[in-house]
């Protein structure tokens, strides 16, 4: 499995975000779930917004690249009743006002950390998709103690490193930052567009969605993004994660190009090797969007896994 291949579905969202079409809204077609008001000041956090839906003990749900917090509606409707859910849109993806882009993972982790002290929420759960997953074990490896359990959906601690294991966040710049500047050169054709969500997602009007996300981001932001992604190693500081850690990948994309579901788990595999207590599941079916892609199977996970952890750490 080449280097393309294997990074295809974690960074086509990347190239989608180089659209020059105008903003697009969000599909209307998922779920509406009652916002409640929450005693927050946005202007602490200009990197992100939250909306607080449900009650129970807190659920912080953080999207990956290009896609609001809308892509966890869904998972939201089924945990509402028990889980007061944080839903995070990180600022320059699918149509929220770009910020700073200095340093920007690093800011929006610590402006994460600092919404959960000022909202008092003790250890609370994390569900994160792609580069929500990475910024999960960021927060968890940065304040083992303010974090709760954490569920990772399809993302590795460095995901310059998923086909050379030796590769260091130094070896990787110039790569990172041959990406970054890909980004401000125009959008990406159509037809390749569209093969490419068609790798991410299986559902039609799902890769519809994510494409109009894609077109609703800033494409500085995602490039950003995608460099800090790049330059950023955590595999040696998940050992400070202190959590239970559930990890869901997706393989089945990869299969047409030689991958196999032990060659694929044997990535995950090497690179949480330092995380203390976890678990690694494998989809049989779905793609990137696992959420989307193979909703039993997720949920059935991870109702398992929120179970079995239903008692923040005393």
């Amino acid at each position: 499995m080449n280097l393309t291949t294997a990074l295809r579905p974690l960074c086509a969202a990347l190239l989608l975000a180089g659209a020059t079409a105008p903003a697009v809204a969000a599909s209307a077609a998922t779920p509406t779930l009652a916002t409640r008001p929450v005693a927050d000041n946005p202007a602490a956090h200009p990197h992100f917004q939250v909306r607080v839906v449900g009650k129970g003990r807190p659920m912080l749900l953080i999207p990956g690249l290009t896609c609001p917090g809308a892509v966890w509606d869904e998972t939201v409707a089924r945990y509402q009743r028990q889980y007061e859910c944080h839903v995070v849109s990180l600022a320059g993806f699918g149509g929220v006002a770009p910020a700073s882009t200095t340093d920007l993972l690093r800011t929006v982790r610590d402006e994460l950390l600092a919404y959960i002290s000022a909202q008092k929420l003790r250890q609370p759960i994390v569900v994160g998709h792609s580069l929500g997953g990475f910024l999960g074990l960021w927060l968890s490896a940065t304040r083992p103690e303010a974090i709760g359990p954490l569920v990772i959906v399809d993302s590795l601690p460095f995901l310059a490193a998923i086909q050379n294991s030796s590769l260091t966040a130094e070896t990787a710049r110039p790569m990172a930052e041959g990406m970054r500047q890909q980004m401000s050169q125009g959008a990406m054709p159509a037809a390749q567009r569209r093969q490419v969500l068609a790798s991410m997602i299986t559902d039609t009007a799902r890769q519809t969605q994510a494409g109009r996300w894609g077109q609703a981001s800033d494409p500085a932001t995602v490039g950003q993004a995608m460099y800090d992604l790049y330059t950023t190693d955590l595999r040696q500081n998940v050992a400070r994660i202190q959590q239970p850690v559930l990890v869901l990948g997706a393989w089945a994309a990869y299969q047409p190009y030689g991958a196999t579901l032990e060659s694929t788990r044997a990535i995950f595999a090497q690179q949480y090797a330092r995380l203390p207590q976890h678990r690694i599941e494998m989809s049989q079916a779905g793609r990137h969007f696992l959420m989307w892609d193979d909703p039993q199977w997720f949920f059935q996970h991870t109702d398992a896994f929120l179970k079995q952890h239903a008692v923040a750490k005393k």
